[in-house]
């Protein structure tokens, strides 16, 4: 999503801008900050409730796109498990990711809304995902919420749990959520 996104506004893979068009720079906002020395980072939060995926995000090749302070990790994960994601190890990191949340809107000139990738298959991504969409549905009512949901596949599951994370999901992304663009896992 991000090499994506920095294509078409003309960054690198450093942030940097390079691009050549006006328009690029007049969106440059819309989910980029500038930062010193004509360098732009996203206007993103990466939440795990394990090191690992965010230790793998940072070595990657736009790992240095992002603002250190935020990533957001637990140490235990939530073990394919919906309610350790949403009700006991994601309900004891949500309130850092809030905060770190709240530090990126009050850094916008008009906050329009939310987008929120995850997975619905795993115990953070649908647990704590569900969780932190409840939390800012409820500390910012009149934002939009957009979330781009990875349903779970049977041809690519590798856990026989991911059909149920996905079930308690749904309750939570019909009442929480404005739009949910679910994308089929074996797609991807």
């Amino acid at each position: 999503f991000w090499q994506t996104i920095s294509g078409e506004h003309g960054l690198d893979s450093n942030g940097v801008y390079n691009g050549t068009s006006e328009l690029q720079l007049e969106r440059m906002s819309v989910y980029f900050n500038e930062a010193s020395g004509n360098k732009y980072v996203p206007r993103a939060v990466l939440v795990d409730l394990e090191p690992g995926t965010m230790d793998a995000v940072r070595a990657g090749p736009f790992g240095q796109l992002f603002r250190p302070d935020n990533f957001v990790f637990g140490q235990s994960g939530a073990g394919n498990n919906w309610a350790k994601g949403h009700y006991t190890e994601g309900a004891e990191l949500v309130d850092q990711v809030l905060d770190v949340v709240r530090r990126e809107a009050e850094g916008c000139d008009c906050l329009q809304g939310f987008q929120i990738t995850h997975s619905l298959g795993g115990g953070t991504g649908a647990g704590m995902g569900t969780l932190l969409i409840s939390k800012i549905r409820e500390e910012f009512p009149d934002r939009m919420m957009a979330t781009f949901s990875v349903v779970p596949s049977p041809k690519v599951s590798d856990t026989v749990v991911e059909p149920y994370n996905a079930t308690l999901s749904i309750h939570q992304l019909v009442e929480n959520s404005d739009e949910t663009f679910c994308i089929d896992n074996e797609a991807l």
